[in-house]
């Protein structure tokens, strides 16, 4: 994808994993081989270092071209049934152009009031090369995802994506871009990439497979047949590994199992230490759309050889409280700006939230949380529920405390002013409302 080698991306998450081990016996933000930690370690996050062609440290331009026609025919067929088709694009990356590119809309939640009014260099799209021609690719590269603005910046999701990888879990690179679409006005887009069967590759391994956990869905359990679930997950790599059926049998322990045989398997079906990981860095994130959100987000990889899933985060553009869209339909703002109440108010680190039923979950509770059958009932064991907090506050030793959270803001923070698409105030803004929440 953006040229991290698997190796790199696995060592850097097992030094981490070291790290959180040292601090839990230190209290301190050392690294494993005994030195202070900063953005310069093994820890150092992509925006910190070349990721080969798509350098993280470096901003870039993509411009779009296609047909008028079949864009808007592609809105028409959204709009009224919900389906996302692909068109042809020309697409200019770092000036080097590719043809008969695929190109259709990407996300659920972000799109629910797009119309043919909408500036196209603002909406999120999926970027396919070789959609079309096969083996087109950019420097390897295939897949690219143009997320949501939910800020001018965008810098909130793009230093929770780095520290989810600091701290040992699967995510995903980012990039600024220039965006621009059949000439028009040119807009600052985060471009991540797309998990698939070269992330998975780079994230996990070859054999296993991946499933995204739609909007739509959530974690219930409905039944053996697999086209039950076809609004609920999509498989989206490692076809020829396993079907759905493993997703199903996971499912139906996570509803039918009683407590005891709950508490007592999971570890067989789940990666608990990852899961704990997951749930800890939801909440050090401020992500009020996590896997108990409103949609769910998320992927599960499968292991074929442990059995066992993993949760990978996903969709982070509301991360540190941020609100979806300002009054104008257009980016929203961070929690504190003029005119804007605080969105929700934060916890205490390693708190984990009450839902206004008393049930515990993910997030930060509110207008935003959802639920989720999996995040309840694993914050339900007292082992679990204690590991979370332990992991919390191990995380925030080693990536807030530490200082490595803050040089990642000011790192994104200058990626984004290179671009000359926002000013130095209006980063300097946003990112001043995550330190705020970082050095708290």
């Amino acid at each position: 994808m953006f040229e991290h080698s698997t190796s790199a991306r696995r060592v850097r998450r097992s030094a981490v994993v070291a790290l959180a081990a040292l601090v839990a016996l230190t209290g301190c933000g050392a690294t494993a081989d005994g030195g202070s930690v900063s953005a310069d370690d093994d820890i150092a996050v992509s925006a910190l270092g070349a990721v080969g062609s798509l350098d993280s440290s470096t901003a870039h331009t993509i411009s779009v071209e296609f047909d008028e026609d079949d864009y808007d025919a592609m809105l028409e067929t959204y709009t009224s049934t919900g389906g996302k088709e692909w068109i042809e694009a020309t697409i200019t990356i770092d000036g080097e152009m590719y043809e008969q590119v695929g190109f259709r809309l990407k996300g659920n939640s972000s799109l629910r009031a797009v119309s043919a009014d909408d500036d196209p260099a603002t909406i999120p799209w999926l970027i396919k090369l070789d959609k079309y021609v096969d083996d087109q690719s950019h420097d390897g590269l295939t897949d690219l995802v143009v997320r949501s603005n939910s800020t001018d910046t965008s810098i909130n999701e793009a230093v929770a994506l780095e520290l989810l990888e600091a701290a040992g879990l699967a995510s995903q690179d980012a990039i600024a871009v220039a965006f621009s679409v059949n000439g028009g006005d040119t807009t600052l887009r985060l471009v991540i990439e797309h998990p698939d069967d070269t992330w998975m590759s780079e994230e996990f391994d070859d054999d296993g497979a991946l499933y995204k956990a739609e909007s739509t869905g959530d974690y219930s359990y409905r039944g053996d047949d697999a086209d039950a679930y076809d609004d609920v997950f999509d498989q989206e790599a490692g076809d020829d590994n396993a079907d759905l059926d493993p997703l199903i049998e996971f499912l139906q322990f996570l509803n039918e199992s009683d407590d005891e045989t709950f508490a007592a398997e999971l570890e067989e079906w789940l990666d608990v230490d990852a899961f704990a990981t997951y749930l800890a860095m939801q909440d050090l994130i401020g992500n009020v759309d996590d896997i108990d959100g409103p949609g769910n987000n998320s992927y599960l990889y499968y292991d074929t050889e442990t059995e066992r899933f993993t949760v990978v985060a996903w969709d982070h553009n509301l991360a540190f409280g941020v609100q979806n869209v300002g009054d104008d339909g257009g980016p929203g703002q961070m929690p504190g700006a003029d005119g804007m109440p605080d969105i929700v108010d934060m916890p205490e680190m390693g708190e984990r939230p009450q839902r206004p039923d008393g049930a515990s979950g993910g997030g930060f509770g509110g207008p935003m949380s959802g639920s989720n059958v999996l995040v309840e009932r694993f914050t339900a064991v007292a082992e679990w529920s204690r590991l979370v907090d332990d992991r919390t506050v191990e995380l925030e030793a080693a990536l807030y405390d530490s200082g490595v959270a803050s040089e990642i803001v000011d790192t994104w923070s200058a990626i984004v002013v290179s671009t000359g698409l926002v000013d130095q105030a209006t980063a300097d803004a946003d990112a001043a409302q995550i330190l705020a929440m970082v050095e708290s």
